[in-house]
């Protein structure tokens, strides 16, 4: 028979005084305290197990969504969207916040339209490709890091990168020579914001000599180079925000590291839970590559709804 002053050992409280608190009565407390747990309590056990396992492994930047995309894909399971939630919150877990931009790259007057004009759909490999470059910082050292890519709109894939301690012509064009290489046969419209490296007249006759045709941003429109933005808030929440690095070369390694899991490991919905090089891969080696059309977005509708209003107040 068990003692009515036994202790609960986590809180030193009697489990009289808990059942009475609670209104619940020894018996049924210790029927509850041995009862077999069910399968559904079972398999809820180890879906946490596995949401600490990634949550660990990917440095806490999954949400719920690409938790259970991961669950789902390497466990060969069908979990929903709420039940991971649930699970989530119970564990505490969340994926961090992306921090807020405050501005956007100021550039030189437009040497060419926006010729890309936020149509960021392609249905293919090589029809469309943007690019930008971003910098990091770390304490202890006065060096800025900057990393120019480029990024496929087709499977939001990173064609090419590269790393630089300076934002030259030298970083940009070693990034386009690097697409070049790996895509000879390709001319997509190569689409950018008006930084200095793109408007140089070396750049343009690169582009030239490739048979591309150049797209820019209009001034202060971060949003016609949204994909390779998104891309750099992406890299940075989870990548760099979250951590504390000690050298430049410990930085440049995870950034490294980070470009080919997003590449290779990254899984996507809109994508049907593969990873870019993946929906890459099969496209390229098919006449007639699989389509993933853009979920609308209400804030980008809402935005043109307002534009065109606008135009026609003033016709």
């Amino acid at each position: 028979m068990y003692d009515k002053y036994q202790k609960d050992p986590e809180k030193n409280v009697s489990i009289g005084k808990l059942c009475s608190w609670l209104d619940v009565s020894r018996s049924a407390y210790y029927k509850w305290l041995r009862r077999k747990p069910t399968a559904e309590e079972l398999e809820n056990q180890m879906i946490a197990q596995w949401i600490k396992e990634y949550d660990e492994k990917y440095n806490h930047t999954l949400g719920y969504r690409r938790m259970r995309n991961y669950i789902n894909r390497k466990h060969d399971k069908h979990y929903g969207e709420k039940r991971i939630h649930r699970l989530m919150n119970l564990l505490g877990i969340k994926s961090e916040i992306r921090r807020s931009r405050h501005s956007c790259t100021k550039s030189k007057p437009c040497v060419t339209e926006n010729i890309l004009k936020r149509d960021f759909f392609a249905t293919a490999p090589n029809q469309k490709w943007t690019t930008d470059v971003t910098e990091f910082r770390i304490p202890m050292d006065d060096r800025k890091l900057y990393l120019s890519a480029i990024l496929d709109l087709y499977d939001r894939s990173i064609v090419s990168y590269v790393l630089s301690f300076r934002n030259d012509n030298l970083l940009v064009f070693n990034t386009f020579d690097k697409a070049v290489e790996k895509y000879p046969d390709a001319h997509p419209l190569y689409h950018s914001d008006r930084g200095f490296q793109y408007t140089s007249k070396i750049f343009q006759d690169k582009l030239l000599a490739h048979g591309m045709e150049q797209s820019m941003s209009r001034v202060g429109s971060c949003i016609d180079n949204g994909p390779v933005e998104g891309f750099w808030g992406i890299v940075k929440t989870e990548c760099f925000y979250n951590r504390s690095f000690s050298s430049m070369d410990e930085l440049i390694k995870a950034i490294e590291e980070y470009i080919h899991y997003y590449n290779y490991e990254r899984y996507q919905e809109r994508f049907n839970n593969l990873a870019p090089m993946e929906v890459r891969e099969a496209a390229l080696h098919n006449e007639h590559p699989a389509q993933y059309p853009i979920p609308e977005n209400k804030r980008i509708l809402a935005f043109w709804t307002m534009i065109k209003e606008k135009q026609h107040k003033s016709a």
